[in-house]
């Protein structure tokens, strides 16, 4: 079971907001998750609003876990 940590898209057309989510590689994108691991959100005036449980990431990463090139970036940044 491969399972990666990646972002579901929530919200409306021009405001979007993102939930980081852990789930099994080759479902869809929409689909039901493992766990909601926190939020994103992009706001005007280029602010970042976002709240990511860094303790249940770093688990999932222990268990094999491995995060989209978008979510790697939040955790970065």
């Amino acid at each position: 079971m491969a399972l990666t940590i990646r972002l579901t898209k929530l919200g409306k057309k021009g405001e979007a907001k993102f939930r980081v989510i852990v789930k099994e590689k080759r479902d869809k994108r929409d689909g039901k998750a493992l766990e909601f691991l926190g939020f994103f959100e992009k706001l005007t005036g280029g602010r970042v609003n976002k709240n990511l449980k860094m303790d249940r990431i770093k688990y999932w990463m222990s268990m094999g876990a491995k995060p989209s090139a978008t979510v790697r970036k939040l955790i970065e940044g």
